[in-house]
């Protein structure tokens, strides 16, 4: 999905933070500890239980703090990923603020290396992840590469914003009640972590299928009509971040008991459900576990 080129997002207020140095200097996070780490965090496990702070290593490169002023219009969004991200934040405000009532916009932080949070160090290693305390959103967009490289995933335009909606979703549940409601239970296939996961995955794309519509204040449409070729590739990325396809290739093993995401087929069907009928059925809380 790709943004139009006239398109204005310089109303966005994303933040770009970290340290640029290179992840896990003398920790050697290797492909096995890559995907160890992405089996609890990637993409929006709710983390509140995790507040303490993380810390930034010392001597671990220079502090980078600031607003992507330089991403003004679609055609920045096409060409940089930053600039992609703060379009996405535009866009998903829009498409929020119009469906929930009293809507409250989350922060958006593009990382650069790695950050401390309220939810732990923020880094490309660890993924997208929302962190319920600071109602913030946090991405490294070279996460997109790991997802390349390590899950043969091509994660192009439209798989980065379903990436970004689904952390959006999460927002979505934090300040309508849902994670109040159904606080986590544990693991499994028919645990809240898991509906909480899909319903987010629901979200996103729920977003992705009306985000045409929207326009930005002079009345260019954000966004392009998709492609086949983009959606294989966002239906591509649900798929990889699967429970089941994640431990089949860390471990060589599945353990439904310990999902705390849903499996590749789940995540594929709820980011296809919200995308081809809209927010409407996107409770995932209601199914039974065996129609998840």
């Amino acid at each position: 999905m790709t943004f139009n080129p006239n398109a204005d997002i310089s109303g966005n207020t994303t933040r770009r933070r970290g340290r640029n140095a290179a992840i896990g200097g003398g920790i050697g996070v290797g492909v096995i500890g890559i995907l160890a780490l992405l089996i609890g965090p990637m993409l929006g496990v709710d983390l509140s239980g995790l507040v303490g702070g993380g810390t930034v290593p010392s001597g671990s490169g220079n502090s980078i703090e600031g607003t992507l002023t330089e991403c003004e219009t679609g055609a920045d969004a096409n060409e940089n990923d930053d600039c992609r991200m703060a379009g996405a934040e535009v866009v998903l405000n829009d498409y929020w603020e119009a469906h929930v009532d009293g809507y409250v916009a989350p922060t958006m932080t593009v990382v650069e290396g790695q950050t401390p949070t309220q939810c732990g160090t923020a880094s490309n290693a660890v993924g997208p992840f929302y962190c319920p305390p600071e109602m913030g959103v946090y991405i490294d967009p070279d996460f997109f590469a790991i997802m390349r490289q390590q899950f043969g995933a091509s994660a192009g335009e439209l798989a980065q914003l379903y990436i970004v909606g689904h952390e959006w979703g999460h927002h979505i549940q934090n300040i309508t009640g849902v994670m109040r409601e159904y606080p986590n239970n544990g693991t499994g296939p028919d645990s809240n972590g898991v509906r909480m996961e899909l319903q987010a995955d629901c979200y996103a794309g729920a977003w992705l299928g009306d985000v045409t519509t929207l326009e930005d204040d002079n009345g260019v449409p954000y966004l392009q009509p998709p492609t086949e070729t983009q959606l294989r590739d966002a239906v591509n990325a649900a798929y990889v971040v699967g429970d089941d396809h994640i431990q089949q290739q860390s471990g060589g093993f599945v353990s439904p008991e310990s999902f705390t995401h849903g499996s590749s087929e789940q995540r594929k069907y709820w980011f296809a459900n919200g995308y081809t009928n809209g927010l409407g059925v996107c409770d995932t809380f209601a199914v039974p576990g065996d129609r998840l």
